[in-house]
């Protein structure tokens, strides 16, 4: 009697045991759920939000970063988070000066070269410094390839005179175009454009930058990205990001 009482008792035991972990199965399950759920609407609250305030009436939507965004997770950001057929073209910082490297621009590169991601280089433009240097500098460094937008002097400082700034910046522009056959692209200020260049460089593309408002001459054929915003947030990128908006449809 004594062992059939003992047999009852572990098998109430172990059923019980069993039911426990059933519950414990279930509730893993649940929470994997949520969790799954909860990532899912996160992502899509991200990715609402930045096309909700992408202006209107452009073609595409694209960043510029460089150093002060640190290392990014660029396979993250564009497909964990579902990005890639949002973002769809990057600029990179690559040299500045005479003997500057941006300390992210191979990084980044090389991966979004590796995600085939249409992207360009920048030159950060010093009014102290040989134009002509300055342009091999940058072409030490950037050197065309597959997926390459056309590279962009980032002009942002005045000169001793507006003269002296426009000649060295032809000097720059010149060198970079012989060299690689490409034309580039002046990335400004909206003051500067209207200021210094809206009578200059009737041959090249501009990119303007201007925050407060949708600037009237963006109706100006010449111009053909606008930086919208310094402030941007995204995952991924710890430190705000400019946001741009282009005429272009890039592939």
């Amino acid at each position: 009697m004594a062992k059939k009482k003992s047999t009852y008792r572990k098998a109430k035991r172990t059923g019980k045991s069993g039911r426990l972990f059933v519950i414990f199965v279930l509730l893993v399950s649940l929470l994997g759920f949520f969790y799954y759920s909860y990532k899912n609407d996160k992502k899509f609250a991200v990715k609402h939000e930045l096309l909700s305030s992408i202006p209107q009436g452009f073609s595409s939507f694209g960043i510029d970063i460089s150093h002060h965004q640190g290392e990014i997770n660029w396979e993250n950001l564009f497909y964990e988070h579902e990005l890639d057929s949002v973002i769809s073209f990057i600029y990179c910082k690559a040299t500045e000066g005479v003997d500057h490297v941006d300390t992210q621009w191979e990084y980044n590169r090389n991966s979004l070269k590796e995600l085939g991601k249409p992207h360009g280089a920048y030159h950060f433009f010093s009014v102290r410094s040989d134009p002509k240097q300055q342009a091999l500098h940058f072409l030490r460094h950037w050197k065309d390839e597959q997926n390459d937008l056309p590279p962009v002097l980032d002009v942002e400082t005045e000169a001793i005179n507006d003269q002296v700034l426009i000649r060295d910046m032809k000097i720059w522009l010149a060198t970079v175009e012989k060299e690689t056959g490409h034309r580039p692209i002046i990335y400004t200020s909206l003051h500067f454009y209207e200021t210094k260049f809206v009578n200059e460089f009737n041959d090249y593309f501009f990119w303007i930058a201007a925050y407060s408002r949708k600037p009237k001459c963006l109706s100006d054929p010449r111009i053909i990205h606008w930086q919208y915003s310094d402030t941007g947030i995204l995952p991924e990128i710890k430190e705000k990001v400019d946001f741009n908006v282009s005429k272009i449809t890039f592939d």
